[in-house]
């Protein structure tokens, strides 16, 4: 959903920053409705700062792209894209750009602007955009935060989608003088402090080169540079195991390895334990609720899938069916089917980390790696050489 704020944001109703109508039971603002934006595409690039038609429009968003996004070419997610005005400035800068919009009519429109550019776009969600497990330089959003209903989650889920020592570029502003709307820059930047190494804000009220008209009202970009030093995603497992058997999940509509198996799963948020992320995932995806002693530690694995990904911890945790309930298919958009399979005659479709996670279980093992090499495919490949390492003795054969 392209999110950029109406032309008349002192015509919205009021919300209070953090909380648009929709998430009150009122009626929801225009810029939470992805038919809204479907319907405005056809005329969005009329407005200066959408279109940059101008040449001197155009000028003026070019030069601060070039100050914010680094310096060298370099990989950018513009997220809330629309019709692609501002990817295809930084395509031109020579960066390579993935665009994200809920809007398949600006997505569209998005694709033509840059056809033939080093660019790729695709129809998602802003605060949950579908790359899978790519990693970008520079996570470019430009009024796009201000409406979204949980925007601590959002940024947090950004932060994790850069590359360590990579960037956020945030345009956003209050607007409207009788009514508000929008996140201003002083509670933005409280936000955003405790994700990154060095914050900086920059006024955009005073130029009307960049909106084609003078404006008084709060308009900034913030720019949050990311830590480099060396932090991995923690990731949690679940093996539910019957019997013999063990429960898989056909992972759909994710962006990474959709149509393959892979164990229920699901990464740690900010604040919480391996254990209590395992809890919650299981009853996120197949509607268990486990208690604490319904679960041990079966193995735990580094793992990176095929680069450019980063690595990762991952907890694998065993528990016994019958144990939280019978499961069943929370997320239908996100899995096409749940299957019971035997642990010794595992299928070939499967994430590769995660079968040779289970097939490290069932040697034995507690602790492995498994670090894809460039070239290698993410689904397992029984011909293919084997990247688990056993970290605690050397792997049984047969």
């Amino acid at each position: 959903m392209s999110t950029d704020a109406p032309a008349d944001p002192a015509s919205q109703p009021s919300t209070g920053p953090f909380n648009p109508p929709a998430a009150q039971g009122e009626s929801a603002l225009p810029t939470a409705d992805a038919a809204y934006w479907e319907a405005a595409a056809a005329s969005f690039d009329d407005e200066p700062d959408h279109g940059l038609r101008d040449p001197a429009v155009r000028s003026a968003w070019a030069a601060r792209l070039r100050a914010w996004l680094p310096s060298g070419p370099a990989t950018v997610l513009d997220l809330g894209c629309g019709t692609g005005s501002l990817a295809l400035l930084a395509a031109e800068q020579g960066h390579r750009v993935t665009g994200v919009d809920r809007s398949p009519r600006m997505i569209a429109r998005a694709r033509a602007k840059l056809a033939g550019r080093d660019a790729a776009f695709v129809v998602g969600d802003a605060a949950e955009p579908p790359v899978g497990e790519q990693r970008f330089d520079a996570v470019l959003v430009r009024h796009v935060l201000w409406a979204l209903p949980d925007p601590v989650a959002a940024l947090r889920r950004w932060a994790g989608l850069l590359t360590p020592g990579g960037r956020l570029v945030l345009v956003e502003g209050r607007w409207g003088e009788a009514e508000p709307v929008g996140i201003p820059a002083a509670e933005l930047t409280g936000l955003v402090e405790p994700l990154a190494a060095r914050t900086y804000v920059e006024s955009l009220s005073g130029d009307p080169a960049l909106w084609g008209k003078e404006v008084t009202d709060e308009r900034y970009v913030l720019i949050a540079e990311l830590p480099r030093r060396h932090t991995e995603v923690v990731d949690v497992h679940l093996v539910l195991r019957r019997g013999e058997e063990v429960l898989l999940a056909r992972r759909a509509g994710t962006g990474y390895a959709d149509g393959l198996l892979h164990a229920p799963s699901g990464h740690a948020e900010d604040g919480e334990d391996v254990r209590e992320a395992m809890i919650r995932e299981a009853a996120e995806e197949i509607g268990l609720r486990l208690a604490p002693e319904d679960l041990k530690v079966a193995l735990v694995m580094q793992h990176c899938a095929p680069p450019p990904a980063r690595p990762r911890i991952g907890w694998f945790f065993e528990a016994a069916y019958g144990a939280g309930g019978e499961p069943w298919n929370r997320e239908p958009d996100k899995c096409a089917e749940l299957a019971w399979f035997r642990l010794d005659a595992l299928p070939d479709d499967m994430v590769a980390y995660c079968r040779a996670g289970l097939d490290g279980l069932r040697a034995g093992h507690r602790f492995l790696l498994h670090w894809h090499r460039p070239g290698d495919a993410i689904a397992h490949a029984p011909s293919a050489p084997s990247r688990a390492i056993a970290l605690d003795g050397a792997w049984p054969s047969g």
